[in-house]
């Protein structure tokens, strides 16, 4: 009877290594997918006017060498697709939710220079959400404020 107990026991740990090691690698592949994930967004404009002679737009430019680039023409004719990806590790797990709502996250910085890029070629401005107009802060108008500021890096391009 110890003998079954013994080899149950070893065979349920054995179970659960591979199951930690399987679910890391799956980890870690999803990771690199999401590391290498390009964002992309289309601005109705030709290349020529995107990234006049070969400069890229002000906020693309201000992350420098963090991103990787690619400027390339929409499908159908349908004006740019300019395309961006951050090149430092991407957070996952708690330290993703951390880092995300900390504004930390890579991707973030890169989803608002991209529809920073959009706004300033198309419009000749960077758009921004108004002011709230309640006249004394209030605990939900500090949510909306707070929800207002994170905005820019989340969400769909």
């Amino acid at each position: 009877m110890k003998r079954a107990v013994l080899g149950a026991a070893a065979l349920g740990g054995a179970g659960v290594g591979a199951w930690r090691w399987l679910s890391s690698r799956r980890t870690t592949a999803r990771t690199r997918r999401a590391a290498s994930r390009w964002l992309v967004v289309t601005v109705n404009r030709r290349p020529d006017e995107v990234v006049p002679g070969g400069r890229l737009p002000e906020p693309l430019a201000r992350l420098g060498d963090a991103v990787e680039v690619r400027v390339r023409e929409a499908p159908g004719g349908r004006g740019t697709e300019l395309a961006a990806r951050p090149l430092a590790p991407v957070p996952t797990g708690v330290t993703e939710v951390l880092a995300r709502l900390g504004g930390e996250d890579p991707r973030q910085a890169v989803r608002r220079a991209l529809r920073e890029s959009r706004c300033l070629v198309e419009t000749g401005e960077v758009l921004r959400a108004d002011k709230t107009v309640t006249t004394r802060p209030t605990p939900a108008g500090r949510l909306v404020d707070l929800a207002v500021e994170r905005a820019g890096g989340e969400g769909r391009l």
